[in-house]
């Protein structure tokens, strides 16, 4: 009898998971999204924006991507951890090579998670350019209740080709860094004030998503007169923390309920600011305000609060959430300190680094190397120091001690985690009188999990993940320009059990047939070679002075 239950059980689950199929022919489009500039953007099926995905945890989304681009693409699904198949993360050069131009490839996800995501280009930066949309990830039966829900994503878009700008800030002929370049702010694909209304009925709650898409802004997000009481953190579900409003850096996802109010009287507004505080302030460029109606009735007049200041707002704090799981923080096996900022190349270069090691792509996909090289792959040196590879024993728990002791923030993703976030503090070295830095604070019970983390100016943090899912898997800023391959090139390697990898996973034909056809070799170290011979290796910039 138990035995049949079970199986009945097991039965019922399979009968509700289904096939989620959706076709992409990644191209050019030509169109004017912020409603001033025409230009060129990445869109799919003819199609920019691009609509978002919507499926249910235990669902498999069937990805079918067709690249009509003239150079190679990947798609990212960010945020899911990829468990048992690393090669479908998507970074170019790291899980994979490019789609060459012509060619497809399926990505298919097992979505054991549930939450707020977003897929993504990873090669050549064409998520800038508009290869971006929300995944979201449903559950059947979710802990939180709410009545209904609505759905925002943040995108900057700018004038000009993201390849334009990053050719700017990499041209040592060029002043470093060069003039700012000024986005305009677009909500759910458009110019942030064309916005449609969202509908609110009287008493109801709401839970409202929100996504920060952009490449280089950051996004504050709030509805005067209401509360938003935030439970969900970039995938991972949270205790209720009670705010004001969310700010969000690139990559960034929340999702919060809000109960509207006890009649429809009124509609009101909520607001949107976009901003950069590295960026130079520029009146109605830096920062840019956008709004948009919270219609209760069509008929009923807008009731316009009074604007408040910032700084007498509550705003999300990560390190004082908990997560819903109640799971403490892990205990330590291998701590890694690691510092990020900006050196003065041998090319005469500005480029970033973390811990003075900036990232060059290898000549085979680190994944590849990876499963290529037998017992050689414990060894970081097979995938060269140009990639900055880290490798790290199955199942240990690694803390990241990770400094900024420079004006920037930086949104740190890492990528087939979540990781617990323990601590910030101040990091002092290099530090400017007139910026503020963390204070040292400290989450102790049950610290919140997530994938992106902003380290503030002259501040450092403390994470912590376990090492339990075989793979390679990127470190990077997610503002583009110094996160990308392309550009200032901050990033690192984390090669996670590569000896249980070789065991556990097998790289589809396709994706070998992809290098092939690049001229790129599918096995072999770094340089595409055995053991440890790096010849053929271009040679990268040294470091001459530090910049910042």
């Amino acid at each position: 009898m138990l035995l049949h239950t079970l199986f009945l059980l097991v039965f019922s689950a399979a009968a509700l998971a289904k096939r989620v199929v959706v076709d992409w022919d990644v191209g050019y489009v030509y169109m004017m999204r912020d409603g001033i500039n025409y230009r060129r953007s990445i869109g799919v099926n003819g199609q920019s924006p691009i609509p978002p995905v919507y499926a249910t945890r235990g669902d498999t989304l069937i990805l079918n991507v067709h690249n009509s681009l003239n150079v190679t693409t990947t798609i990212h699904a960010h945020g899911l951890f990829m468990r048992g198949m690393s090669y479908m993360d998507g970074p170019g050069m790291t899980n994979q090579c490019g789609i060459p131009p012509g060619e497809s490839f399926t990505y298919e996800y097992h979505l054991e998670q549930e939450g707020t995501f977003w897929l993504h280009g990873h090669d050549h930066d064409h998520n800038a350019d508009g290869l971006r949309t929300a995944l979201v990830v449903y559950d059947e039966e979710p802990p939180y209740k709410y009545d209904a829900e609505h759905l925002f994503t943040f995108e900057d878009w700018f004038a000009g080709q993201f390849a334009d700008r990053a050719a700017l800030t990499t041209d040592p002929t060029k002043p470093f860094p060069p003039p700012s370049s000024y986005g305009f702010g677009l909500i759910n694909g458009y110019n942030g004030n064309s916005t449609k209304p969202i509908k609110f009925e009287p008493k109801k709650t709401y839970r409202i998503r929100l996504i920060n898409m952009s490449s280089t802004l950051w996004f504050k997000f709030r509805i005067p007169g209401l509360k938003l009481r935030v439970i969900e953190v970039d995938g991972i579900l949270s205790d209720e923390h009670i705010v004001d409003g969310v700010q969000l850096a690139p990559a960034m996802r929340y999702s919060v309920l809000v109960t509207a109010h006890e009649s429809d009287e009124f509609n009101y507004y909520y607001k949107v600011k976009m901003y950069a505080d590295f960026i130079p302030a520029s009146p109605g460029e830096n920062p840019r305000f956008y709004s948009g109606l919270v219609e209760y009735r069509q008929d009923s007049p807008v009731k316009e609060l009074p604007d408040v200041d910032d700084s007498k707002l509550t705003w999300v704090e990560d390190i004082k959430m908990t997560a819903l799981d109640k799971q403490p923080p892990l205990p330590v096996d291998r701590s890694l300190y690691l510092w990020v900022g900006n050196n003065i190349m041998s090319s005469g270069q500005h480029m970033d680094h973390i811990s003075n090691i900036t990232y060059y792509a290898p000549l085979v996909p680190s994944l590849f190397t990876a499963m290529t090289t037998g017992d050689l792959a414990m060894n970081p040196d097979v995938y060269n120091n140009r990639t900055h590879p880290v490798v790290l024993k199955h199942n240990e728990v690694v803390e990241l001690e990770v400094h900024n002791p420079n004006r920037v923030p930086h949104p740190m993703h890492l990528h087939g985690h979540a990781f617990q976030v323990t601590e910030y503090g101040p990091s002092l070295d290099g530090f400017t009188p007139g910026f503020t830095f963390s204070p040292l604070v400290q989450s102790l019970v049950a610290p919140i999990q997530r994938d992106v983390m902003e380290i503030p100016p002259y501040s450092y943090i403390k994470v912590r993940f376990r090492a339990d899912n075989p793979g390679v898997w990127l470190y990077h800023c997610h503002v583009n320009i110094h996160g990308s391959p392309e550009s200032l090139r901050m990033l690192m390697t984390l090669v996670e059990a590569p000896d249980v990898l070789q065991k556990t996973q097998t790289l589809p034909k396709k994706l070998i047939k992809h290098c092939e056809m690049s001229g790129i070799k599918a096995s072999g170290n770094a340089a595409g070679n055995a053991g440890l011979d790096m010849t053929g290796l271009p040679p990268v910039p040294y470091v001459v002075a530090k910049s910042f």
